[in-house]
């Protein structure tokens, strides 16, 4: 379809703000993004949709647009929603560099928009399968009549005869058809979660099919942010097929659309159709994704007052704003925990604390729970190389063995690691640590530090998914105030003591280093690249560390003496 078809489709709400000339350009996608670079996502051709999000700032207009020429897209449709009108500066770097751009009015959504594309540019369908999609595409509709991904799967159903269900990384059921029996069970899902993350971590082409004893299942990728699935020529992208940085971004993500057939012999027709019906879904999920920014934007304004050392009133009052939104109708303010969890690659690439702050948000959504989804009461943050969970208590009751209820951190994994441990396999780690609860905004510092703390003391396991609790950290980070003075001057003396007299005489550096090593949990890559070092370097001050001292760290036990005698000195 040609651009200029946009603006004469009144339901689509779309002015032009730039472009007159440029009105006859063939439109073959859509994506709808607010990442600041996209341009890895997009193969050319296709219809930009941003609510804005990306923009900080006037200067960020220029280079958004630049990446948007480079991979040749065909024009920038901004929603008015989130600002009230589209910027200015926007307007003139489109018109620089001849990019059609439309404004979206705020009543429109982004999804009414990408459906009427996607039915102009997948080619012809067979009639009872055109029927369907333009079904769904009803049902699909933002607003109290829109049922969801759940009647895209009924639909499914009855019209198609397939049994479906949508799936989240972790194998956490997100819809399924009503009254179908019997249903996945949750170690079925966890399996084929993790068969999916598998097949797409080597590369395979989608669909994936897994037999499970004499049932066989079709596993369709669902890419919030990612290509559409068919081109005006009707050859198929098969979502799946990305590689490196790209599946690192999003293979702990991505949601999967898993049907009860095998699709080996399908017909590109039924294919075509059921990566429409993905679309469909991965709208659903931009939707859910854009309802948690209020709360993620709690959680990073608490965050940034912690580690700043904002005033208790000032945290206090910003928990205040926070409780009601993720906690409706709570008459007072809750108890919190902290949840830290971060994503390592092998290669030493630290540039995940967005996916970190996606897998959270996923982790801590009860498999088994009933009722109103359970993240919407979730706070994520990212940091650095972290993500930040701030995790409201209603109340903390204590359990029979006297220890206080809430999230607990083995029980977090239970369920995910299978799936999580096959998406990571060879090439990455998850950890996580977790606070104890805290009543008030005096101990939420106290709490990232303690959660902080666990994830580095499950960082030093084994394992491609490892968690520890504020339990583990009793006998030593909990206990560090009440050690007398003298016994800390002895400890750290003995331990530091050689080191701080080779620095002064050599200006080694060790100190500095041994830190450095110990942040980076052992990785002599992460470790060399913040000291910016070699690692033959890096490995050599080591080598002088344990010779000074006598102690080995490769073991988890000196590790932990080095760790302790460095907070208390």
């Amino acid at each position: 379809m040609r651009l200029r078809a946009l603006l004469d489709t009144d339901a689509l709400g779309l002015k032009l703000l730039g472009g007159e000339d440029e009105l006859d350009r063939t439109v073959r996608g859509v994506m709808t993004t607010d990442l600041r670079d996209p341009s890895r996502y997009l193969s050319g051709g296709e219809l930009v949709l941003t609510g804005l999000a990306w923009r900080r700032g006037p200067a960020d207009s220029e280079p958004f647009v630049r990446l948007l020429v480079q991979a040749q897209v065909a024009a920038l449709a901004a929603g008015e929603a989130e600002l009230g009108s589209v910027p200015e500066d926007l307007v003139v770097a489109c018109a620089r560099h001849r990019l059609p751009l439309f404004a979206v009015h705020e009543s429109v959504a982004f999804a009414t928009i990408t459906e009427h594309v996607v039915r102009q540019v997948s080619g012809e369908r067979a009639g009872d399968l055109a029927a369907v999609v333009d079904r769904h595409r009803r049902m699909m509709t933002s607003g109290p009549a829109g049922g969801g991904p759940d009647v895209v799967l009924d639909l499914l159903g009855s019209d198609l005869d397939l049994r479906a269900w949508v799936l989240s990384p972790t194998g956490r059921q997100v819809a399924g058809p009503k009254d179908a029996e019997p249903a996945l069970s949750t170690e079925v899902c966890a399996k084929l979660a993790a068969e999916h993350l598998a097949a797409t971590r080597t590369g395979r082409r989608a669909p994936h099919r897994v037999s499970v004893g004499s049932t066989t299942y079709s596993l369709f990728p669902v890419r919030a942010r990612g290509q559409l699935p068919a081109t005006a020529a009707g050859t198929r992208v098969a979502p799946g097929a990305a590689s490196g940085r790209e599946v690192r971004e999003t293979v702990l993500s991505d949601w999967l659309l898993v049907v009860e057939a095998d699709a080996g012999d399908w017909a590109e027709e039924r294919l075509d159709l059921l990566y429409g019906v993905t679309q469909l879904i991965a709208v659903e999920r931009d939707r859910r994704d854009a309802a948690r920014t209020v709360r993620r934007r709690l959680a990073q304004e608490v965050l940034e007052l912690v580690q700043t050392g904002a005033a208790p009133a000032e945290i206090a009052a910003r928990l205040r704003v926070a409780a009601p939104v993720l906690l409706p109708g709570l008459g007072a303010a809750p108890h919190w925990q902290v949840v830290v969890a971060r994503v390592e690659w092998a290669d030493g690439d630290a540039q995940t604390s967005r996916v970190a702050q996606t897998l959270l948000e996923e982790i801590l959504v009860d498999p088994h729970a009933t009722g109103p989804e359970q993240s919407d009461r979730i706070a994520v943050a990212h940091t650095g190389e972290e993500a930040v969970a701030l995790v409201p208590l209603p109340a903390v009751s204590t359990e029979h063995d006297g220890s206080e209820a809430g999230v607990l951190a083995e029980a977090l994994l239970e369920s995910v690691r299978e799936p999580l441990s096959a998406g990571l396999d060879g090439d990455g780690r998850v950890t996580l640590g977790v606070s104890a609860a805290v009543h008030s905004a005096e101990g939420l510092r106290g709490a990232l530090e303690e959660a902080r703390h666990a994830r580095r003391v499950a960082a030093a396991r084994p394992g491609r998914v490892c968690a520890a609790g504020h339990q583990e950290l009793a006998s030593h980070v909990l206990l560090l105030p009440f050690v007398p003075d003298d016994v800390r001057r002895a400890f750290t003396a003995r331990l530091l003591d050689p080191l701080r007299d080779y620095d002064r005489r050599h200006r080694a550096e060790l100190i500095p280093t041994l830190e450095a090593f110990l942040d980076s949990d052992g990785s002599w890559t992460r470790c060399a690249n913040r000291l910016h070092l070699h690692v033959n370097t890096l490995r050599y001050r080591v080598g002088r560390i344990e010779q000074l001292t006598g102690r080995d760290l490769s073991r988890l036990e000196d590790k932990l003496d080095f760790f302790l005698a460095l907070r208390m000195s």
